[in-house]
């Protein structure tokens, strides 16, 4: 019996050292052994008994330890981005050629609506007369006539009330007078010469202006209201020649002297006009040259026809207009000379005795800024 008790106690002897010969080997592994698992696998699982750290090898750099992230700090608001600096300056002030322009236009189409009251779709010599007459196309109504002096010496005169607008701009509120003498030498028979002198006023007149140019953010449109006046004065020489009591036909030549006084004024405030204009108070001026003809024909002993023209050249030009630009500095635009050809005509019915219904109309045709414009109308003119 005692033989097994022997043999248990040789076993559990073996097992034991077993055990102890394996915890030795599996606390003496080479140093060697843990740098490569701790350079490939990252920080090393901590091992439940860590009793032995072993020295690095000579050599070898120790694998850093993983430094903890930063908590993101919040961002801070973003700032808007800023608006972006338009261009366009140049085109801002070479807008002021057009207004130049403009006024130039300004000073013709006052002198075409300004002829009517003289007589320009009438003949030469006729008897006494007024009309009083409205026209489209530009707004005009009024009254003008003729009163014989002497039987060699004519008054011609007339007042109307005007609105007009082309290319831009708009004329309101403009009243517009004339006033001429005519010396007929009637006395030379029917073929005669004859000279005129007279003048054309609009002393105060209502007027719009726009002034148009690009930037790098979008066009820019601006109009602006002041004050203008227009003077002109004139001579006319010609040779009229009555062909029979039917036909009368007339050439001449005239001269003219044009002045515009425009009020000073700055752009209107409008949402986005980053260069703004301030156009200083000025006078234009312009001095033209016409050489023209007519011819006056009574159909049937009640229609009366009439049809005139010539051809005008500017000389002299000077602009009025002194600018100043922001971005752009002073502009003061030049005015070159201008050459147009003017039309009239008129068509009158004798109604009765001494009474004439007119339609009319008068126009210019040519490159800007004069270009091609016509002003028609209606008249009722009394012979006495």
């Amino acid at each position: 019996m005692a033989k097994p008790g022997f043999k248990r106690l040789v076993l559990a002897y073996t097992l034991g050292a077993a055990a102890a010969l394996t915890l030795f080997a599996l606390n003496a592994r080479p140093a060697t052994a843990a740098t490569f698992c701790e350079s490939e696998c990252g920080s090393p699982t901590p091992s439940p008994s860590p009793t032995y750290s072993p020295s690095p090898t000579p050599g070898a750099s120790p694998s850093p330890s993983p430094s903890p992230s930063p908590s993101p700090s919040p961002s801070p608001s973003q700032a808007p981005s800023p608006t972006p600096t338009p261009t366009g300056s140049d085109s801002s002030g070479n807008s002021v050629n057009g207004l130049a322009n403009q006024r130039f236009n300004q000073m013709i189409t006052n002198r075409v609506l300004g002829t009517v009251l003289l007589g320009v779709n009438e003949q030469v010599n006729c008897s006494d007369c007024i009309s009083a007459f409205g026209s489209a196309g530009s707004f005009s109504a009024g009254i003008h006539g003729r009163k014989e002096l002497t039987p060699n010496l004519s008054l011609l005169a007339g007042i109307a009330y005007t609105q007009y607008s082309e290319g831009g701009y708009h004329i309101t509120s403009a009243p517009i007078g004339a006033f001429a003498l005519r010396y007929d030498f009637t006395d030379w028979g029917s073929s005669r010469p004859f000279f005129d002198v007279g003048t054309i006023l609009t002393p105060w007149e209502k007027a719009r202006y726009t002034r148009s140019y690009n930037t790098s953010l979008g066009p820019v449109s601006v109009t602006s209201s002041t004050d203008a006046s227009n003077y002109a004065v004139f001579g006319r020489a010609g040779w009229i020649s009555r062909l029979s009591s039917r036909d009368e036909v007339a050439a001449y030549i005239e001269v003219w002297q044009l002045w515009q006084r425009v009020s000073g004024y700055a752009d209107n405030t409008v949402a986005f006009n980053p260069f703004d204009a301030t156009i200083a108070t000025g006078t234009d001026r312009t001095s033209l040259v016409k050489i023209g003809g007519q011819w006056t024909h009574l159909f049937a002993g009640n229609i009366e026809t009439n049809i005139n023209g010539g051809w005008v050249q500017s000389f002299a030009s000077h602009s009025g207009i002194v600018a100043t630009v922001t971005g752009d500095g002073m502009v003061v635009p030049t005015m070159g000379n201008q050459g147009w050809f003017e039309y009239g005509g008129r068509l009158g019915f004798r109604v009765q005795k001494g009474w004439v219904v007119d339609l009319f109309a008068n126009g210019t045709l040519g490159p800007q800024p004069v270009g091609n414009t016509i002003h028609g109308g209606v008249g009722l003119r009394i012979n006495y």
